[in-house]
């Protein structure tokens, strides 16, 4: 009877071990940093542990498929992670995965498509975000032509919105270099009625009502390009990003132009303080600071390249009032180099990491911020997207 006492007490034993030690793997892998990487020839995940040391790479996956969307969305109780891929056989569309970017689901008809009524065909998905911290199954998609798709179901079905599909100014909307693509989506995170999307070109529009109506919302922003440099909307905007513990507080990257709104983008005012160009497509918030932002400006419109053929990432810690170059590790002799507007992102540790790719297919990352930057990887197709997360590793 003492043995098979002891025996059990040894099985039990072994079953806490083992308990404990999948309770710590889970939660070291809580603690895991994830880069989605989209390129014009496939998607890339990477993987490491907190340390961000050292990356584990795998890809590409929808080998030659165009990948200008990722997401990896954490609500819920079922992380999922999805991926806007374009190939030549099925067009565009959204593929999702549920172990963390290992493997994806098979491609199929298109989930997000233009009423047959419309007269408009899907060319791209440029943007995919999640609804509200509190809506688990909102989603939003930012597509090109310029419109906006929703889905109350976790993306498995998506319906355009009426309000910005019929709105009057679209028949005036143009495409800008890259196409007529809605690129950002702002949820305000306290106000369920309010929203702020951004377009190429178009500009910056807002509803307040949930969505009905849109309102262009483009005072100060300057439309270089135009006779009227500060027309009611066709601004060329490439990025707005904002911080949700100010979220009335906008900071956007036009095509020439940095500017800041603290009144929903009501207003606009000028905010290239110090900036080598004030040209570039990239921005970013930083995760914990409503006052510092990311930035990696080009020399021009007619020359989208690194400014002095140095590669350098700004940023600004006090809102804008002023600009400082961040370089330690990243080339600075014939660095021509371009990122692209999604191709510049920021993880949510203590210690934020900041992570850019670039067209010539170099992927950098700085674990500390931005103060010091090292090469993850080189050698990838053109990087048009780069995504990161917090959160279990396959």
């Amino acid at each position: 009877m003492v043995k098979k006492t002891r025996g059990r007490a040894t099985v039990k034993k072994a079953r806490r071990k083992t308990a404990v030690k999948k309770a710590r793997t889970s939660a070291s892998r809580s603690q895991d940093a994830l880069l989605l990487v989209g390129t014009m020839k496939g998607a890339f995940v990477l993987r490491s542990d907190k340390s961000r040391k050292k990356w584990r790479i795998e890809g590409p996956h929808f080998r030659g498929e165009a990948v200008y969307a990722l997401l990896h969305d954490a609500r819920g109780s079922r992380p999922r992670t999805f991926a806007a891929t374009n190939s030549m056989h099925w067009g565009p569309t959204l593929r999702t995965s549920d172990d963390y970017g290992s493997t994806w689901s098979e491609p199929g008809p298109q989930t997000v498509r233009f009423p047959a009524d419309s007269g408009r065909a899907l060319a791209q998905i440029w943007q995919i975000t999640t609804g509200r911290p509190t809506e688990h199954d909102v989603l939003y998609c930012g597509v090109e032509p310029s419109a906006l798709f929703e889905s109350r179901d976790g993306g498995e079905s998506w319906h355009p919105n009426p309000g910005l599909l019929n709105h009057e100014h679209q028949p005036k909307w143009q495409p800008g270099g890259g196409g007529l693509c809605l690129h950002t989506i702002i949820p305000d995170p306290d106000n369920s009625r309010r929203m702020l999307i951004a377009m190429s070109t178009g500009g910056v529009y807002r509803s307040d009502d949930g969505g009905r109506t849109w309102r262009a919302r483009n005072v100060g922003v300057r439309a270089q390009f135009l006779p009227d440099k500060y027309p009611e909307f066709g601004q060329c905007v490439h990025k707005v990003v904002h911080h949700p513990k100010r979220p009335g507080r906008l900071f956007l990257q036009n095509h020439w132009g940095l500017y800041r709104s603290d009144d929903w983008g009501d207003s606009w005012q000028d905010i290239a303080n110090g900036v080598p160009s004030d040209f570039g497509f990239a921005m970013q918030m930083h995760p914990h600071d409503p006052d510092t932002v990311y930035i990696v400006p080009l020399e021009a419109d007619t020359f989208r390249c690194t400014p002095e053929a140095k590669l350098r990432v700004y940023r600004t810690t006090n809102a804008g009032r002023s600009w400082e170059p961040l370089a330690k590790g990243l080339p600075q002799r014939d660095a021509y180099e371009t990122v692209l507007r999604d191709a510049l992102t920021a993880d949510s540790f203590d210690s934020a990491g900041i992570y850019f790719g670039t067209r010539s297919g170099k992927l950098f990352g700085s674990r500390d911020e931005g103060a010091t930057w090292t090469e993850i990887a080189d050698g990838l197709p053109p990087i048009v997207c780069v995504k990161a997360a917090v959160g279990g590793a396959a």
